[in-house]
């Protein structure tokens, strides 16, 4: 989960689930957000073997890469959907 103080909002409307072109997603409840590969992501990367996870208090910007997926078929980065500090 990252903290993050910049959780986007589009006018008065607030969602609770943000997702990327690149099948990343973030899901907010208050100022942490979740952040993850999206089902689709999942099931186009077939059998996931290896996952590179962030330690906690690593401080990522939107855009960084913070993670990688390896699957029988590919490896892929994680590209961090917003910016924040990882807290677990």
């Amino acid at each position: 989960s990252l903290r993050s103080n910049a959780v986007p909002q589009l006018s008065a409307v607030r969602f609770s689930s943000y997702f990327t072109p690149a099948h990343e997603y973030c899901k907010v409840d208050g100022k942490i957000a979740t952040c993850g590969i999206t089902d689709f992501a999942q099931s186009a990367l077939g059998d996931i073997v290896f996952v590179d996870l962030p330690e906690v208090g690593d401080e990522f910007d939107k855009g960084d890469s913070f993670g990688s997926v390896e699957s029988v078929k590919a490896a892929s980065d994680v590209y961090a959907p917003v910016s924040g500090t990882v807290v677990e």
